[in-house]
């Protein structure tokens, strides 16, 4: 039987992954494409249900995404949200104009047609996050108004006969009270899935394919000993063992004691099944980031490095009997953070999203398309998944690191200096929040140095040194997410240890951005 799946379109929207996320938490697959996939490959794709996302964009103007009106007459139930649902009121003949009163954040919305299938069971009253200047000032022809606000008369309305749907509000925030409750109604009552799809088999079913896939040659992957290349590793390692070559790349930008760490779990004396080489390359990155402050420079710099020593290592290897397969941790968020089709807006830069550069990877033999077991996967399922393969918890719950690793903590030029101060500041930290008993598995934490110098007095001795920021978040899907309520005596400790014992520091911030507007990193 084919695997039942709801598609998102994505017209620009930050919430994208949101919404992909909140489905796949139905137990149905989902997944995210372009708006500009087109018709026929929408067909292809046999989707139970689509969704179409918000975006930043005005539907009345010129050069805004659109899709072809005949979307709507497929038979399959949609669901606009945001800019979505002005799209279609406006593709079916409705007017969409600037609200004379822009809504952003928490809104009172009243539900209005209690009967409606996404509404079944939600109170009269509910409050729902709002981000936007249109609005629908009238629906199209054969839809009814299904729930407003005092400041937007269609915040949400429906064509239930066809089974169209559209709220102005964005039920895939946690924001929204009662929105998971709304999106699973359309799930699960109007596209009429049965919420089958989980996670429990993937590692087994994972394995045989890449067993089927690879045979007998051999495949390199460049590891870096986070959460989603040890998971690709372990996969690997079971399906074809020893044909695995892992090349893990110490950038020198590691925290405290990691690279260590990583050499301990899967070197020679480790309990995997592979080959690991190890290329400590702290001098050249640090040599290679003199002067450079600008955070995606920074990126694209360790990005490239990274393929430059790791092509070497792959030409070594490859003179030694070749590679048919390069593999690859990337997860769900890397590549759509990394932007898809025309309106998919670029949030960061991935080194391991596109693998080497073509002239390499033909060089060297490698298929053009990577092995990338875990590409479909969001963070926690990668870790799901990692708890399945038997990888001890210590690593499949480990703190997320960024691929460039603390040259992306370090706000400004990134010195071998200031790596130290961060990784002492954060080693002291996550000591003291695991001896205070707080769970760093809901979220993430971490130090990070500010590019400001302050005076401060040490004894009898004036100062002129840096801030320590400290970062701890609590999310569910990284996607958005709180700062942590972390007690007074505890930040305090931490001030005083990383001040007393970490030299060139003497102040320490806490970072209470929320995400968004913020992002989680602070570059």
């Amino acid at each position: 039987m084919e695997q039942e799946k709801i598609i998102v379109l994505d017209f620009g929207g930050q919430y994208k992954q949101l919404i992909a996320r909140r489905v796949r938490e139905c137990n149905v697959y989902c997944e995210i494409h372009p708006s500009n996939i087109g018709l026929d490959k929408l067909k292809e794709l046999n989707p139970k249900g689509i969704i179409l996302t918000g975006g930043p964009n005005s539907v009345y103007a010129a050069d805004s995404p659109t899709f072809d009106p005949e979307i709507f007459n497929l038979g399959i139930p949609v669901l606009g949200i945001c800019y979505g649902s002005q799209l279609m009121a406006h593709l079916l003949g409705g007017e969409v104009k600037t609200a004379p009163v822009s809504e952003y954040g928490h809104t009172d919305v009243t539900i209005l047609k209690r009967d409606s299938a996404i509404f079944a069971g939600i109170p009269a009253m509910t409050t729902a996050w709002m981000s936007h200047t249109d609005y629908i000032a009238e629906p199209p022809k054969g839809f009814e108004i299904s729930a407003d606000t005092s400041n937007c008369p269609v915040a949400a309305m429906e064509d239930a006969s066809r089974k169209l749907y559209a709220t102005q509000f964005h039920p895939e925030v946690v924001h929204t009270k009662d929105g998971f409750e709304m999106l699973k109604h359309f799930v699960i009552d109007v596209c009429e899935c049965q919420g089958l799809w989980k996670m429990d088999s993937f590692a087994e079913a994972t394995i045989k394919e890449l067993r089927e896939k690879i045979g007998s040659d051999r495949v390199l992957l460049g590891l870096s000993g986070g959460v989603d290349s040890t998971v690709t590793a372990v996969l690997l390692s079971k399906a074809i063992g020893k044909q695995l070559y892992c090349v893990f790349v110490d950038h020198g930008m590691m925290r405290k004691n990691e690279g260590d760490e990583v050499e301990a779990v899967f070197g020679p004396n480790g309990k995997f099944d592979l080959n690991f080489i190890r290329v400590n390359a702290g001098e050249e990155y640090f040599e290679m980031l003199k002067g450079v402050s600008d955070p995606e420079q920074k990126r694209k710099l360790i990005g490239n490095k990274f393929v430059e020593i790791f092509g070497a290592e792959a030409r070594r290897l490859a003179g030694t009997g070749g590679f048919k397969y390069m593999a690859q941790g990337t997860i769900y968020p890397d590549v759509v953070e990394s932007g898809m089709g025309k309106d998919g807006a670029v949030i960061k830069s991935h080194h391991n999203v596109g693998g080497l550069p073509h002239d390499l990877v033909v060089e060297l033999g490698f298929e053009e398309q990577p092995v990338e077991p875990l590409r479909s996967l969001f963070k926690d399922e990668v870790r799901k998944a990692g708890i399945e393969l038997g990888i001890p918890a210590e690593l499949v719950y480990r703190q997320p690191f960024p691929g460039p690793g603390l040259g992306i903590r370090v706000v400004g030029e990134v010195t071998p200096e200031k790596v130290h101060i961060v990784q002492e500041a954060d080693a002291i930290y996550r000591e003291e929040l695991s001896k205070a008993g707080i769970d760093m598995g809901k979220g993430q934490f971490f130090a990070a140095l500010s590019n400001m110098r302050s005076v401060g007095v040490m004894g009898d001795f004036r100062t002129y040194d840096y801030a320590v920021v400290l970062r701890g978040v609590i999310t569910s899907d990284f996607m958005t997410a709180e700062a942590a309520e972390i007690p007074w005596s505890v930040l305090q400790t931490c001030m005083n240890r990383i001040i007393n014992e970490v030299k060139g520091v003497n102040r320490v911030m806490y970072d209470l951005t929320s995400k968004p507007p913020g992002t989680i990193e602070l570059e």
